[in-house]
């Protein structure tokens, strides 16, 4: 499937000169951020008395996907419900939760299914989603047109790149399934997570999987145009993932019932805030960076994906923000523990509880939404 209508929205931007810049950088980030506030220096929430402190680690580097977290800080959504946050970059979902098992955060933003992996093999200190931030993964094969990759059975006797514990690799086999291929039929070479848009880029391989909102800036850096990469996403074929949620070990849910709602209800009205009004997310985020290396352009593409494909759908236009379909939800965990050879598939209340969630009235989908621009 080719990103086309991001593609009309996004053509006039000069994507290529500018992402260059701002992925040459991005590894330079600091790990860590100043609580509660948005260049470095901490709000005067953050010096209030009575806050309980929270720790929060991102999925990965600090990302235009993270405006609702960072609108929330800057408005004060997070104080008013007594908590001072701060939060540090993340080094990829499966590094996330596992720090998060170990206590070492309060809170993480990751996905469900490397959590299910976690869970099985650390019983005794098994992580929970409370809230669904992204309805949909982005999960994805990606390829370029002139590789003659028009459809995923296009993808049979072709060589393929990820990392070892992507999570898209892992769950290729149900994908193939699901469009009638041999998962056998494909090559594997795997390489590290910061190489992988360098090896389809290179031509060493004929397509990668992984996160669209991570290698579709990162091919623009190499020179590539919207319009010449296809992306293949696992929602649209068969599949029905969640993407990330905020998680929390379920020891720290039980003991801090209150602060674990009192997030989601703050983090529920940063993410509504986004969808009123992207831009001045996007800006949010980036008057956030102290290092001043993101970039504003890479950064939109990022989060016009979001926009289209991950925050809202029918479903979430209906149930509101944060909750599932417990029966999508039981579906796709299923699928997962075969892609990922559990031995046992957990019940949707061993990974996810809505008990945490404002009511429904209040995590409603804004009707007065912007475009990002």
């Amino acid at each position: 499937m080719i990103v086309s209508k991001i593609s009309r929205r996004l053509a006039s931007l000069s994507l290529v000169a500018a992402s260059i810049v701002a992925f040459g950088g991005c590894a330079s980030q600091p790990t860590a951020t100043a609580p509660a506030g948005t260049t470095g220096a901490a709000s005067p929430a953050a010096n209030q008395q009575g806050l309980k402190a929270v720790r929060v680690q991102l999925s990965f580097l600090k990302q235009s996907l993270d405006a609702p977290l960072i609108v929330a800080m800057n408005k004060g959504y997070f104080a008013q419900e007594g908590l001072n946050v701060s939060y540090e970059r993340g080094f990829g979902n499966a590094d996330t939760i596992s720090k998060l098992g170990t206590g070492k955060f309060d809170l993480s933003f990751s996905d469900i299914y490397n959590a299910m992996e976690f869970n099985e093999k650390n019983p005794n200190e098994k992580i929970i989603a409370v809230a669904i931030t992204q309805n949909k993964a982005p999960f994805a094969i990606l390829s370029f047109k002139d590789k003659g990759i028009n459809s995923l059975k296009d993808l049979a006797g072709k060589k393929m790149g990820a990392p070892a514990g992507d999570g898209p690799r892992k769950l290729f086999p149900i994908l193939a399934k699901q469009v009638g291929i041999d998962p056998n039929s494909v090559e594997w070479t795997t390489m590290e997570p910061r190489l992988r848009e360098s090896f389809l880029l290179q031509g060493q391989v004929d397509a990668i999987s992984g996160f669209s909102t991570s290698a579709l800036p990162g091919l623009l850096k190499g020179g590539k145009k919207l319009e010449d990469i296809n992306v293949f996403y696992y929602n649209d074929n068969g599949l029905e993932f969640y993407g990330n949620a905020i998680l929390a070990r379920a020891s720290f849910v039980q003991q801090n019932p209150d602060t674990v709602r009192a997030f989601v209800k703050a983090y529920m009205r940063g993410l509504q805030d986004v969808l009123k009004d992207p831009s001045a997310g996007l800006d949010a985020v980036m008057a956030s960076d102290d290092s001043k290396l993101m970039d504003r352009e890479a950064e939109k593409v990022r989060l016009q994906v979001a926009l289209e494909r991950m925050f809202l759908s029918p479903e979430v236009e209906q149930n509101g923000l944060g909750g599932v379909d417990p029966a999508r939800l039981e579906r796709t965990l299923k699928q997962t523990a075969e892609g990922f050879g559990l031995q046992a598939t957990p019940t949707v209340a061993d990974v996810f509880t809505d008990k945490f969630l404002p009511p429904k009235e209040e995590r409603t989908v804004p009707s007065d939404r912007k475009p990002l621009s």
